[in-house]
């Protein structure tokens, strides 16, 4: 049993009773100084025991730890916020694997780095509990199972019955407002860390001044992989107060683009933001996709919406702007991380380009895609990842492109919303004397919709909110967007 700090300052004054004349004109310290070097000494060791100690982890089967975290994913309602205090509550408060600091460091850590937290935090606790990758591995595998069987489920449902059921797509042209809210809202929620140091935990001016910038350029159609890496690496300047090289990037950037403008004779085209990686939805272009969204996913999930949206919207044209939608709707449904709506997309580029099969088998590649970046972040050890974002010049490239990434999403939501108001794709069937009026009022409806469900989303902070909406959305679609060829 380790000794108390009364204790052990008992045994260094018996100590210093004894002729020790030498070593204390040696090392220059009273009594008083040596008894507070050890108190020091037991405080640092009580800390560094806080974060290390894994003895109340249960050493558990790769079989029961596949299954303790299948329970978590069955149990995944309300999004990655619900997802995280439902494995902080049964594994931290009621369980005590470990403690709530050596949790909210380990938090810390997984937001800074790519991927969805909820998942990774099932591979670290996997890892623990099976003293190794393999339990890592299987903790992941758990918590992501019953929403990719899910959301597989959906897919084909969609697929099979939406595209032409006008019952299915009045449920989904109402889903469409409420979900551009929601991704509206999301740029709050990640703008209030993402604008946190973590240097010294404060909202940083900085952060937020390249989350407006990296909007302008979205705005502007500049490559995303170009915003983000400028802002990352301005920011390693800045952090360390070279505040002059770090503005010389940015101005570095701006005579470029200048220099493109004047040689195209104009700004570049929406299809510029992105890489076009999934110009065709085949088997290796879709994992590609995946793989590219899950390493750029600095932040949580939402970040991954511009990405998989200008690829497979924009640039591919593969997946309409309201199919997309609906995917991150789907996405909001089920029991599962919400990153997993791309599990939509690879399917539905995989039923595009070869039909149900390749649909399955495209669904399958781009959740590996999106997923290996964690895992592979995860598996690596924590320790390694710690010393990864404890390094000064690491940490500050992590920050600026997480505080960038905010205003990549922010241009996405306001696309996303004018898109939901103005869609008409559902009354294509219409004759177009009656096109005009009907598309009026499903305007009209859809910015009712999306103002009310801005205003729950803020007034109500409720993990089950978002998914209260989804249904009612899906409810109220069959009163107000329906359409026959009698309106």
């Amino acid at each position: 049993m380790a000794s108390s700090p009364n204790d052990n300052t008992t045994k260094i004054v018996e100590k210093n009773t004894e002729p020790t004349t030498d070593i204390t004109l040696a090392t220059n310290k009273t009594d008083e100084n040596i008894i507070n070097d050890s108190n020091v000494v037991l405080q640092v060791e009580t800390v560094e025991n806080e974060f290390e100690d894994n003895s109340k982890v249960p050493i558990l089967s790769y079989w029961k730890i596949f299954l303790l975290f299948l329970d978590f994913g069955i149990h995944a309602w309300g999004g990655p916020v619900a997802q995280i205090a439902l494995i902080k509550e049964r594994l931290v408060t009621k369980q005590q694997w470990i403690t709530h600091a050596r949790f909210n460091r380990i938090y810390g850590v997984y937001q800074i780095l790519p991927g969805p937290e909820a998942t990774e935090l099932c591979m670290f606790f996997g890892f623990l509990a099976g003293r190794g990758r393999l339990g890592g591995l299987l903790g992941g595998l758990g918590f992501i199972l019953p929403g990719f069987m899910l959301i597989l489920l959906f897919s084909f449902i969609y697929v099979r019955v939406g595209l032409d059921n006008i019952y299915f797509n009045a449920s989904f042209r109402a889903l469409q407002p409420i979900v551009a809210a929601m991704v509206l809202r999301a740029v709050h929620k990640i703008g209030e860390h993402s604008f946190i140091s973590h240097k010294n935990k404060e909202f940083n001016y900085w952060l937020f001044g390249f989350s407006i910038l990296s909007a302008i350029q979205t705005a502007l159609n500049l490559n995303f992989l170009i915003t983000l890496a400028v802002c990352g690496i301005a920011f390693m300047f800045i952090d360390r107060k070279m505040y002059l090289f770090g503005l010389l990037i940015f101005v570095l950037e701006f005579i470029a683009f200048g220099v493109y403008v004047g040689l195209k004779k104009g700004i570049p085209p929406p299809t510029s933001i992105g890489i076009g990686v999934a110009k065709v939805p085949d088997s290796g272009h879709i994992f590609a996709l995946g793989l590219l969204a899950g390493s750029l996913s600095f932040g949580g999930a939402y970040t991954t919406i511009p990405f998989l949206q200008v690829e497979a919207v924009s640039i591919g044209k593969w997946m309409a702007k309201q199919v997309f939608l609906d995917a991150i709707a789907i996405g909001q449904i089920l029991p599962s991380p919400l990153v997993m709506f791309s599990t939509f997309i690879g399917y539905y580029g995989g039923y595009v380009f070869g039909g149900y099969g390749t649909a399955f088998l495209e669904a399958f590649l781009i959740t590996i895609g999106i997923f290996t970046p964690c895992f592979f972040f995860t598996i690596m050890g924590h320790h390694i990842l710690e010393k990864l974002v404890r390094n000064k010049f690491l940490a500050a490239f992590f920050d600026g492109i997480t505080g960038s990434v905010v205003g990549i999403i922010a241009i996405t939501a306001l696309d996303l919303l004018k898109f939901s108001i103005t869609n008409v794709a559902i009354l294509k069937k219409l004759s177009p004397d009656k096109l005009t009026l009907v598309a009026a009022q499903h305007s009209s409806v859809a910015a009712v919709l999306y103002v009310l469900s801005l205003a729950t989303l803020y007034s109500f902070r409720k993990s089950y909110i978002p998914l209260v909406l989804v249904i009612f959305g899906a409810i109220a679609g069959q009163f107000l967007f329906v359409v026959t060829d009698d309106v």
